[in-house]
């Protein structure tokens, strides 16, 4: 065997290594973007019910402070009778 086949060889396993561990690489990659818009799509629900209970109760103190406020006119104005 000459020298050049024995490099050629040599560079050729490299070569299937390198590929090899690419694809490993480009699977786990896939598998981790998987994971990060799973994550992502709970967050942004989780986020939106936040946002609805929020709004929710901003609806339900805001009928207690109008109410609030006309039971105190209501009975500031019985005072001054």
């Amino acid at each position: 065997m000459d020298w050049a086949q024995i490099l050629v060889i040599i560079l050729a396993v490299f070569l299937a290594l390198f590929l090899l561990a690419g694809i490993i690489l480009l699977v786990l990659l896939i598998q981790i973007t998987r994971q990060i818009k799973h994550i992502t799509t709970t967050a942004q629900n989780t986020a939106e019910a936040i946002e609805d209970t929020v709004r929710k109760a901003r609806r339900v103190v805001s009928k207690k402070s109008i109410i609030s406020k006309a039971a105190e006119l209501f009975k500031s104005g019985e005072r001054k009778e």
